[in-house]
């Protein structure tokens, strides 16, 4: 199938062409004519599918063919959870744009508001934004949502584990209640099918992958080692294997940025992106990575969702996830479009359960591989005696009124103050 038989119309198959695109993927060939026939979607979709372009374009040829005033409201609406994926979506909006009368700009916090500012007063048809810029420039009495005929919303999930859902709500009680909604998400969670069933009207399920599943082309590999060996051992996959390109994974900020340190100190040319970056150094350190001035980039989770890399050959887990869900996330940056990719995770004794229920979530046992010189040594033994003294000095556990440890509430709650930071960063 080519792009010629979805129904598109020849500015946007012009400015397709451009790109050097022929031949549809999965989710475009599925997705772009039921968005064109003006439906609903639940699109489950894994990044590097395409989707961008699967939402974008049917959305683009449904506002060119209608009428717009010269005042140019917002007549589009694209949410996603983090600045470098609301940037990637915009250079594809104005890339199919080319050769259609549309206006687009993105606003997302951390940046001078200003410039964003001035261009919603110009007139924008397709605006791509983050949640909390979005709330607060309405706030400000600077947007109106109250003329948006399409409503996309992009990595869902995503924006769930980031704390959101409130967010979210608010926005959706600024819109008309007659709108197309498009919701994409890479998992399909119980949130997220509550969420979708409070504001999809008849949607049409749209599928490119199984839920849940990592692309074919990754390929994965686990080495068992030791925490205090996984520094070591990644600058020696690297210097060995003369990678040029790798995108590494911490669970925190602190650790990408002492990692970063480590690979500069052995003359890796490195750079981290997390939360607490400016969006600038956060941008300065993407571009030079794609173009190949930093071979190493180091990067949290909510950093890294939406990057779009080219050929990316290499993803290393520095530290599991410790929500099985974010592995797939990650080792998708890598065989992305057709191409190959490695994928590797160094898993120290204390990381083994994350390591169970990213299996059990996949439904395989990883393979597992030796790196000569750094096999993992036995596990710490548990001095019995500081068990006993730990569990005399521990308060009786009570349940509360939900049936649920008072621990695990706890747990929830500082869930909860994660989750809220990592939105404010945003």
């Amino acid at each position: 199938m080519s792009f010629n038989s979805l129904g598109l119309s020849d500015s946007l198959l012009k400015a397709v062409g451009k790109q050097g695109y022929t031949t549809p993927s999965p989710i475009q060939e599925k997705c772009i004519p039921v968005v064109l026939q003006g439906k609903d979607v639940l699109a489950s979709a894994q990044t590097g599918t395409g989707k961008t372009a699967g939402f974008t374009l049917p959305l683009l040829q449904i506002l060119s063919k209608r009428q717009q005033s010269q005042q140019r409201p917002i007549r589009s609406l694209i949410l996603t959870p983090t600045r470098e994926l609301a940037a990637q979506i915009l250079e594809n909006v104005k890339q199919y744009s080319t050769f259609l009368d549309i206006r687009s700009t993105v606003i997302f916090g951390g940046v001078n508001q200003n410039p964003q500012v001035k261009a919603l007063k110009n007139g924008v048809d397709v605006l791509i934004a983050t949640p909390g810029r979005l709330l607060d420039l309405h706030q400000q009495g600077l947007l109106r949502l109250d003329r948006v005929e399409i409503l996309v919303l992009d990595e869902a999930d995503r924006m769930l584990d980031m704390g959101f859902l409130r967010d979210i709500k608010r926005i959706l009680a600024l819109l008309p209640s007659k709108r197309q909604n498009l919701l994409f998400s890479a998992t399909f969670s119980k949130d997220i099918k509550q969420l979708a069933n409070g504001f999809l009207h008849h949607p049409v399920l749209v599928e490119a992958t199984p839920e849940n599943t990592t692309a074919e082309k990754v390929n994965q590999k686990i080495y068992h080692v030791d925490k205090v060996k996984k520094r070591a051992i990644i600058i020696k996959l690297i210097k060995d294997g003369n990678w040029q390109q790798v995108l590494v994974f911490t669970r925190t900020k602190h650790g990408a940025n002492n990692l970063c340190k480590k690979m500069l100190a052995q003359n890796i040319s490195a750079a981290a992106i997390h939360g607490n970056k400016t969006q600038g150094a956060r941008t300065k350190a993407l571009a030079g990575f794609k173009d190949g001035a930093i071979r190493v980039l180091v990067a949290t989770d909510i950093a890294a969702r939406g990057l779009d890399i080219p050929l990316l050959p290499h993803v290393v887990n520095f530290e599991l996830p410790n929500i099985p869900e974010d592995y797939v996330h990650r080792i998708g940056r890598t065989g992305r479009a057709g191409a190959n990719g490695i994928a590797i995770s160094l898993v120290a004794h204390d990381e083994a359960p994350y390591l169970r229920d990213i299996e059990k979530l996949l439904k395989q046992s990883l393979p597992t591989g030796v790196i000569e010189g750094f096999e993992q040594g036995p596990a710490p033994a548990i001095d019995p005696n500081a068990s006993k003294q730990n569990n005399h000095r521990r308060k009786p556990k009570k349940k509360n009124g939900d049936g649920n440890w008072n621990r695990n509430k706890k747990s929830h709650s500082n869930n909860r103050n994660r989750n809220n930071s990592n939105r404010r960063s945003n």
